[in-house]
């Protein structure tokens, strides 16, 4: 999709003084020798190489100065980009509940979390559960975000999206493949204290806007991060059903579990009308038949929620292609550089110049 190359200029006026760029052609860059008669000199085509270079660098100094006065610089623009990874969009908790310290808070080593429906720890994580353990004290939110931040540092190639939510969905962040904007939106969850309500629903439907009206390029992923779960009316249930197999999202569910929380799975004894009661156990449910690719966590303290991240990252790692902005480029800079470079040149000839016989 790469654009060609395109010039623009801040002061185009400027560059109506480019014909001063000819003054050297009608100049003498020396005084010339003085003798009576030249007619028995043989000719010497060193020199007038050397004259010609001369002038032509005099001519490049005038003509770059005037252009980097114009301004100019390229224009801002869309490439077309191939990689390995995923369109990611962030759906991270920002209710009152995520400053609430983990349930463990990270004391319990590398046991706790368990993935659904089948989750095979990696053992590069024991080095990592055994700092995790002396993080102990830190909020499921620190938490999150200090794990969102590490997966996406480690996910060069994929593009990212954000949303926080409490009570209504907040965009914090359009895709983008730009590292230090990416940090920034995760970073930002962090400010001010969240509300006591929770709306997983209207979360997944702002997530979901984010892959309307784009074509397919490679993975897509939701990637919800809550400590609870919701009750969503049949019609939103039905809607976000048709609009994940329409989109082709998978998800995957990280749920922080809390002190009481019951977990994603309820007892076998417990009969499926009485267990979707509980908001987690219904959500978990309608997950699974939503038709499209789910997994889910249950991360008990940071090591856990460690590990559900390591998954996805080895799991969502296929070819993906998508268009990334270039930004504009002043490219006055370049010009005054060769000005100089041609401005040296013609300082040195000049000082080697030989005025008159001695």
């Amino acid at each position: 999709m790469g654009t060609p190359f395109t010039l623009g200029f801040d002061q185009p006026l400027a560059l109506l003084a480019l014909p001063l760029a000819l003054l050297p052609l009608t100049q003498l860059l020396a005084t010339p020798l003085r003798a009576g008669s030249l007619h028995g000199w043989p000719l010497d085509p060193a020199s007038g190489a050397l004259e010609c270079a001369l002038r032509m660098l005099g001519m490049v100094a005038i003509g770059a100065l005037v252009i980097a006065l114009a301004g100019p610089f390229r224009p801002e623009h869309e490439v077309e980009r191939h990689g390995q990874g995923a369109e990611v969009v962030l759906l991270l908790d920002r209710s009152r509940s995520m400053d609430q310290a983990f349930i463990n808070a990270g004391l319990r080593g590398t046991s706790g979390g368990t993935y659904h429906p089948h989750y095979r720890p990696s053992s590069e994580l024991e080095a990592i559960a055994g700092r995790e353990g002396q993080r102990a004290g830190q909020t499921k939110g620190q938490a999150a975000r200090r794990v969102l931040a590490d997966f996406a540092a480690q996910r060069s190639t994929d593009r990212f999206g954000m949303v926080v939510f409490s009570t209504l969905p907040i965009r914090v962040l359009d895709f983008t493949q730009k590292p230090e904007a990416i940090q920034a939106a995760i970073a930002a969850g962090e400010v001010g204290r969240g509300l006591s309500e929770t709306d997983i629903g209207l979360a997944l439907q702002e997530g979901l806007r984010f892959f309307e009206d784009r074509a397919y390029t490679g993975s897509r992923i939701l990637l919800l991060v809550s400590d609870g779960g919701d009750h969503l009316d049949p019609d939103l249930r039905d809607r976000l059903a048709q609009q994940m197999r329409r989109l082709r999202v998978s998800l995957y569910w990280i749920y922080i579990r809390s002190l009481r929380s019951p977990g994603l799975l309820a007892d076998r004894d417990t009969p499926p009308d009485q267990a979707d009661t509980v908001p987690e156990y219904f959500l978990h449910r309608y997950f699974q038949g939503l038709g499209v690719p789910y997994r889910a966590y249950e991360a008990e303290n940071p090591q856990a929620l460690q590990r559900a991240v390591d998954d996805l990252n080895r799991l969502e790692n296929l070819p993906i292609t998508y268009p990334d902005t270039v930004p504009r480029r002043q490219l006055d800079g370049p010009c005054l550089a060769v000005a100089l470079a041609a401005l040296l040149l013609l300082g040195a000839a000049r000082l080697l110049e030989v005025e008159r016989w001695r």
